[in-house]
């Protein structure tokens, strides 16, 4: 059972910048909540029950996000605004635990993941990516099918969706037999990092969701410096590869890359619409606009 997952949360963001100068790029607002508890739910949703975050020493706002706020909870209490109190004593359920661990040194995603190696211990867990939000389309989240399909097969599996040909290059690619059906797995035989348009061995993109087995960490102690001089989990799964099946997963949601400005406005949009109390009115106002 996958009950551990990792958010890695220690870069800069500077695709973000200037916000991210001050605000860390997880803690950018999506309609009214920051976007990493989105992220958060998301593992929550599919059985995670620690969520570690891998973080550094300027998110430190991401921390308290997830911590009580006394002061506040008072105050709202003697204010009777119980509906604000109870959402934001709610953000996370009670059995669920969010601790952190610092990377020291920007030495890449797979280093990212090793730095949790302690807490994670010998558990197969999985990674999310807080920069890419996952709007499911269906109440059994794509996360919660690839932890079922690892409980049943024990292969790793990195979630993938389809992109158009001609950004194929902007991507890393996997290479499979066979493209699999929308919310089904299939053996992968590699990933290929960026190919060029007409060498790319699919148009399944890989999006940032992984459910790994716990020798994955070991892996990752003898993992050397890949691309960018860092240490990759692209490059510890390919190794992971040679010594047992990896399964890609065509995910059936939505993404979008709130890493970029263009990917968060996006987002916004689409949370937006589809918000409970804000979304009829948002709706309204988009409408206005198009006038």
């Amino acid at each position: 059972m996958i009950t551990k997952a990792i958010l890695p949360v220690a870069g800069l963001g500077t695709r973000f910048l200037p916000a991210s100068k001050s605000i860390p790029k997880e803690m950018v607002t999506v309609v009214d909540r920051p976007a990493i508890e989105y992220v958060v739910k998301e593992a929550v949703a599919a059985g995670i029950k620690q969520i570690i975050l891998v973080t550094h020493s300027s998110k430190a706002s991401i921390e308290n996000y997830f911590d009580r706020n006394f002061e506040l909870e008072t105050s709202l209490e003697n204010k009777k605004k119980y509906d604000l109190l109870a959402e934001i004593k709610n953000i996370v359920p009670s059995d669920v635990s969010i601790v952190s661990v610092r990377q020291p040194q920007p030495l890449g995603l797979g280093h990212a993941v090793l730095c949790a190696k302690d807490i994670v211990g010998g558990e197969d867990f999985a990674v999310l990516l807080p920069d890419v939000l996952v709007k499911d389309k269906t109440e059994h989240s794509d996360l919660a099918q690839m932890v079922e399909r690892f409980k049943q097969t024990h292969a790793a599996q990195i979630m993938v969706e389809a992109v158009p040909d001609h950004l194929v290059n902007q991507y890393g690619i996997v290479d499979v037999a066979q493209s699999p059906a929308v919310g089904q797995s299939v053996k992968m035989k590699g990933i290929v990092e960026k190919p060029a348009i007409d060498q790319a061995p699919s148009n399944l993109s890989v999006i940032g969701r992984y459910v790994l087995p716990a020798k994955v960490m070991k892996i990752l102690e003898t993992t050397p410096k890949g691309a960018g001089n860092e240490i990759q989990l692209t490059d510890a799964i390919a190794q992971l590869q040679t010594e047992e099946t990896v399964e890609a997963f065509r995910m059936q949601g939505q993404t979008f890359d709130c890493g970029s400005k263009l990917g968060y406005l996006k987002a916004v949009l689409h949370y937006g619409v589809s918000h409970p109390k804000l979304g009829a009115d948002f709706q309204h106002m988009i409408k206005e606009l198009q006038l």
